[in-house]
Order: structure tokens, then sequence, then C-alpha cells
């Protein structure tokens, strides 16, 4: 699979979504960003309710093997004792505060040539907004995106058309930026502020995606990692391209 660009690879048994070390403090500030900046944060019309749902149960059944998680018919207690219930909100919701992961819902409208963002509850975006993205085709939402051209978006879309329900594939994508704040919209075109004389914070993003039905939606989700530049030992520095440290970004598989 290592030639279907951008670098994705089979993701490993049991692998799909992660827990870290961040998880708690990356909860509180998703809980805290859903409560203030819903409309920023969350996307979810009512006819994606299906995909929605279906996105919840694969993720309800994925987190039955982590033992920090208590699953309860109407509740489930996250490890950070936070409990979610599994009523009374839009499901892509319950789902997104379950998980430190982003999550957004693609699927492929008959008759349409690609996959169309349909829902999304994004609340660490680098540098996008669920507003400008909602409703366009993958090729459209990664307009801006360096390097993404048609061919990409041709081999894209095709890697899309190609999943299997239970078999994601993932991909890694760096960045840097001057701020650790991970809650990070900007409008397309807009410029992304970075200075290299001032401290640096390294964002990798883990991006999988997952067939929930066949026919039927993707699953896309972005898992975010933070650290900064100085924290790195000089190996793991020398690992990242002088576009990535000068602020610029990097598609890869590491």
């Amino acid at each position: 699979m290592a030639s279907r660009l951008p670098g994705l690879q089979p993701v490993a048994p049991g692998d799909w979504l992660r827990r870290d070390d961040a998880f708690t403090g990356q909860m509180i500030h998703r809980d805290h960003l859903f409560a203030t900046k819903r409309d920023a944060t969350l996307a979810a019309p009512p006819h994606t309710e299906a995909a929605q749902s279906l996105l919840l149960a694969t993720i309800v059944d994925h987190l039955k093997r982590d033992a920090g998680y208590t699953i309860r018919d109407s509740e489930i207690i996250r490890p950070d004792g936070v409990a979610i219930a599994l009523h009374d909100e839009p499901a892509l919701l319950i789902a997104a505060r379950l998980v430190q992961e982003d999550l957004l819902l693609l699927d492929r409208p008959e008759g349409s040539p690609e996959h169309v963002l349909i829902a999304g509850a994004a609340c660490f975006p680098a540098s996008w907004t669920l507003a400008q993205k909602l409703g366009r085709p993958m090729g459209a939402i990664h307009m801006p995106v360096d390097r993404y051209n048609a061919s990409i978006a041709t081999r894209v879309e095709r890697v899309a058309q190609s999943l299997r329900v239970g078999e994601p594939v993932w991909r890694a994508n760096v960045l840097c930026y001057n701020d650790p704040e991970l809650h990070q919209p900007r409008q397309e075109y807009q410029n992304r502020p970075f200075n290299r004389d001032l401290p640096v914070w390294v964002r990798v993003e883990r991006q999988t995606l997952l067939r929930l039905a066949q026919p039927g939606p993707v699953a896309f989700t972005i898992h975010t990692y933070l650290v900064s530049l100085e924290d790195l030992t000089p190996e793991q520095r020398d690992t990242l391209p002088p576009a990535v440290r000068n602020g610029g970004s990097l598609s890869h598989t590491a």
C-alpha cells in the first residue's frame, strides 16, 4: 500500500483509535470547546443521523477492548471519570466526547465522483474550519494544501472507494506552530503566522480512514500529538525536514 499516496498504511488490529498520556487534558479541552463553541466544532446535519449512529456504535465496540472505560446501557464513563450519556445529543457529539480523535464523516452521494464531507466534530483543526469544508468533495476540501493536485486527488478518492469495512488505514501529517493551542481554526488561504526564532511546537496528526458499512460512510479520524521542539532529542529533531522546522508541513507514515 506504500504506493497509494499519501503514504497510507494498514492499521494494526485494535489500533484504530488511541488513548495516550494527554487524554485527560485533551478531553477537558474538548468538552469546553463543545460547550462554548458548538457551532464551530460540531456539524451534525439531521440527514446524517444514520451515519453518526453507525460511527458511535463502531467506536463503542472499539472501546470495549479498553479497560479504562466503563460501558453501561445508558452511559459510558471515560478513563478520566467523566460520564457521557448515550442519548439526548447528536450521536457524533457523543462519540467525539468519548475519544481524543476529531471525527469526520465522508460519503459518496449517488452519481458523485468523489466522497463528500457530510458531518464532523473537530475541536483541534490545524488551520481549517468545519464551516468551509462541510458539503465539499475531498478535492475541494484540500484545494489550499501545497502539493495536493488533481493527480493526488484522484488517487486519494480511489483509496477511499477501495476501503473495506473493518480494515482502517492511516497516515501522518507533521506541522510546526509557535502556539501550543490545539484549537487552530483558520479560513482558507489565511496565512498561518510562524517565526522560527520563537518557541516551536511540533504538531503530529495521526489520521485514519475506516469504512463503516459497504456501501456506506467513511470515518476520517485525527489524533493530535503536540510536543515542544526543545523537548525532542537532537536525533528526533534531525528527522524533521527543514521545511517543517521552518513552519511548513509534511505528510508521511512515521
